[in-house]
């Protein structure tokens, strides 16, 4: 992934040799940021411009508008509009997923405080003496369904028992510090910076939920695949080439930096680099692995479609593998991934949740049969 820099054959050639990207001010945006500002880019035929957007609703919106060519997004997100949950729906792809793991749950610090000296999470929350209000991102996203998996598990119900309020990410530490929340599940910096403003605490990292899960992907809408396919090759050509980049431990201080500048996360250094970099008994967060994080399984886009239904926010005899076939764009990035020389993964890997619940993919219908909480 390092030969120098040609030009890609003119039957290659990206139809945009300028693509706008999306982004929410959050850490895993790293390989964005690297892409730009390291023109990555250029050695496959385009420039990015990074477009930082005040919330994954705006990503959202500016995606179906067409004022964003591709974004930094929620799994979520894209299966969310994909199904017409909660907002307008379009036919949306994955083209890449772009990290694993790295995001956490925070509490407040009294209720952190109570699960330290051994209060179950339930008995903690109960002792409020009121519904705890708990924020995600995004009402179908990747925070939405880690922290309602994570409630499941301790005996809250996340929706009769809790009242669960959507904040962008940049909002969280605010929120808490004001006592509007009670705590939130989001991406980092953010629960770095609500624990070095005293107003909280990390009580479980979203890779002790699901190890190794997946969490942000490169999104599209599914005509901009159509219509500029070699526009889309060359976007993930160029997001392996960064994610491959951030990756590389000497390389996390360096983003770091840079993710810390105003136009872009607008934290101090250490804070990003705190969670940024290995954190002591959690797995970490990864962005490229040999490739292993970066092909978008169908079993994973399932996997989101699942939970929908477990939480009464799909209905309907729709045919869920079909719809994740469609969204995630295995035959292109296969494509991509073969270009560059990385390795392509199995379709299906087996992962044990929390709760000792086993996902391969393989039967969704009898996987969500086996809750016993829901809707």
């Amino acid at each position: 992934m390092n030969s120098p820099v040609t030009p890609p054959s003119a039957s290659l050639t990206p139809e945009r040799p300028h693509v706008r990207l999306g982004f929410v001010a959050l850490s895993d945006a790293a390989p964005l940021a690297a892409a730009a500002l390291r023109d990555m880019g250029r050695r496959h035929g385009i420039s990015i411009e990074l477009c930082r957007q005040p919330s994954w609703a705006a990503v959202r919106d500016k995606l179906l508008s067409g004022e964003l060519d591709a974004a930094h997004a929620l799994y979520g997100l894209v299966y969310g509009v994909q199904l017409g949950i909660g907002g307008p729906r379009a036919d949306m792809a994955v083209l890449m997923v772009l990290n694993r793991n790295g995001q956490a749950i925070t509490l407040s610090s009294p209720l952190a405080d109570a699960i330290e000296r051994g209060a179950s999470v339930k008995d903690a929350l109960a002792s409020l003496g009121r519904p705890p209000v708990l924020a995600q991102t995004f009402p179908t996203g990747t925070h939405a369904m880690w922290l309602y998996y994570w409630l499941a598990t301790q005996g809250v119900h996340p929706l009769s028992d809790v009242r669960s309020v959507v904040i962008p990410p940049p909002r969280m530490a605010d929120a808490l510090v004001e006592g509007a929340l009670d705590g939130f599940c989001a991406g980092e910096p953010w629960h770095a910076v609500a624990e070095a403003r005293g107003a909280g605490r990390t009580v479980v990292h979203t890779s002790e939920i699901w190890p190794d899960h997946p969490e942000k992907v490169l999104a599209c809408r599914r005509d901009f695949v159509a219509l500029y396919p070699n526009t889309a090759r060359a976007l993930v050509r160029t997001m392996l080439d960064a994610c491959e980049w951030v990756d590389a431990q000497e390389h996390r201080l360096e983003i770091a930096d840079a993710l810390a500048a105003s136009g872009l996360l607008g934290v101090p250094r250490e804070l990003i680099a705190s969670r940024l970099g290995p954190v002591e008994g959690v797995a970490p967060l990864r962005f490229f692995d040999g490739g292993a994080v970066n092909y978008p399984r169908v079993s994973d886009g399932l996997w989101f479609i699942t939970q929908y239904r477990r939480w009464g926010m799909l209905s309907g005899n729709g045919d869920d593998d079909a719809v994740a076939a469609a969204v995630n764009q295995t035959a292109l990035y296969a494509q991509a991934a073969q270009e560059a020389g990385v390795a392509l993964p199995a379709e299906r890997r087996i992962s044990t949740l929390c709760d000792g619940r086993v996902w391969d993919g393989s039967d969704a219908k009898a996987y969500l049969a086996g809750f016993d909480m829901r809707a």
